[in-house]
């Protein structure tokens, strides 16, 4: 194994930002419904044939619609239109995979589980787009290092990263998200729309959140209503904030509404993807549910790449488990960050670069905590294949 460990300079930064696109943003839609397309057609692959085949549907675009919202409840004008896209396996055993019925029938479920207010039928028009892969990356994906009970071979160059702990900032602002979609769920706040925006930004040790809430017409009668329920959103994030250790946090909600002109963040729907906004796999959060320019990142669109040999998707995951077992296993380590990049083509348990930062609580150097780190990154490769399963059952974040 090629393990590098360095020092992870003691730096906290004056100045912190945070954001999370909410599971009703159009970018998170569109994350959503790549992932559940892949973890569709992974169970129908272990259906038909007892093993996961060859795709890569972590392609998907959302084009709004157009919308009337009016308090008491508006109207749908022009439903959105989503198209997934990617390539697969499209025919096991002579017979035709049933593309259609997966792509458009698993999007719909999803669309009526999470979206409260969105009429999963009337609202959105679904387009399957996937096609046939590669010969070559469907033969790559049927080889393994040697055969049998071997590692499958990664079917891409590519890297991913992981780093812990998270800040009491980045924990704030993941709560905040569960907060708002837990009171969109409930009787207590069915205005609040599943779309959410949240922009978290520290400086010292004041913290300040912007919070853009699709706010939903059929539940509101007029704008008192409307203002009553931007004030219980203000008023929950505050306390929480208190809760997360930021007692002087200015909170504003839908701060681009213009009351006294008739602008306000009202749908039909929940979502700007009714009239506002598109969206795009992999434009939104990274796989620890946040985007945080001033920590590592990786670009890679991890929702809808399979999860046998992509290591575009594997490798974010399995990096941010190494960074979090270190930091929880190894009293001496106060943060990690680990970095993986893989060679197309090679075990994907055999990465062909692991770079860990560390930095102790004593300030002593990273080295002497190399012989953990080792076999910590040992048996997170090792757990690689545990995780397909964990994946295809929908119990990893991704976005």
């Amino acid at each position: 194994m090629n393990l590098a460990v360095s020092e992870l300079p003691n730096d906290d930064p004056p100045v912190e930002l945070v954001e999370r696109k909410g599971l009703g943003h159009p970018d998170s839609i569109c994350d959503a419904l790549a992932e559940t397309l892949s973890r569709n057609l992974c169970r129908y692959y272990l259906d038909r044939c007892g093993r996961i085949l060859h795709h890569n549907v972590d392609k998907a675009l959302l084009c709004g619609g157009t919308a009337a919202p009016s308090f008491g409840g508006g109207a749908i004008l022009r439903p959105m239109e989503i198209y997934l896209s990617g390539r697969a396996v499209t025919a096991v055993g002579g017979e035709p995979v049933p593309l259609d019925e997966i792509v458009i029938e698993g999007s719909r479920t999803w669309l009526r589980e999470n979206l409260h207010a969105l009429d999963a039928n009337r609202h959105v028009r679904l387009h399957n787009v996937v096609r046939p892969g590669s010969q070559a990356l469907d033969q790559l994906f049927a080889r393994t290092a040697g055969g049998g009970s071997r590692a499958p071979l990664a079917n891409d160059s590519s890297f991913g990263v992981g780093y812990a702990p998270m800040s009491a900032l980045e924990r704030f602002v993941l709560r905040a998200h569960e907060l708002l979609i837990g009171g969109s769920r409930s009787t207590g706040h069915p205005a609040w729309g599943e779309d959410v925006k949240l922009m978290a930004i520290r400086c010292g040790t004041a913290a300040s959140m912007t919070i853009a809430c699709a706010m939903i017409d059929g539940y509101l009668a007029d704008l008192d209503a409307y203002l009553a329920e931007t004030a219980a959103i203000r008023q929950a994030v505050q306390e929480l904030a208190a809760e997360c250790g930021f007692d002087d946090c200015r909170v504003r909600v839908n701060a681009a509404d213009d009351a006294a002109g008739g602008s306000l963040y009202l749908t039909v729907t929940g979502t700007s993807a009714e009239s506002g906004d598109d969206g795009q796999v992999g434009r939104g959060n990274r796989v620890n549910g946040l985007i945080t320019p001033g920590r590592p990142m990786s670009l890679e669109a991890a929702a809808g790449k399979n999860p046998v040999s992509h290591v575009g998707k594997i490798y974010n995951v399995v990096a941010r488990n190494i960074a979090e077992t270190i930091v929880s296993d190894v009293p001496e380590a106060a943060a990690a960050q680990c970095f993986m990049a893989s060679e197309i083509g090679s075990p994907v348990t055999e990465p062909a670069i692991v770079h860990v930062r560390l930095r102790t609580h004593d300030g002593s150097p990273a080295g002497r905590l190399e012989h953990r780190t080792s076999e910590i990154v040992r048996r997170e490769l090792q757990q690689i294949a545990k995780l397909v399963d964990r994946f295809v059952a929908g119990t990893i974040g991704l976005y």
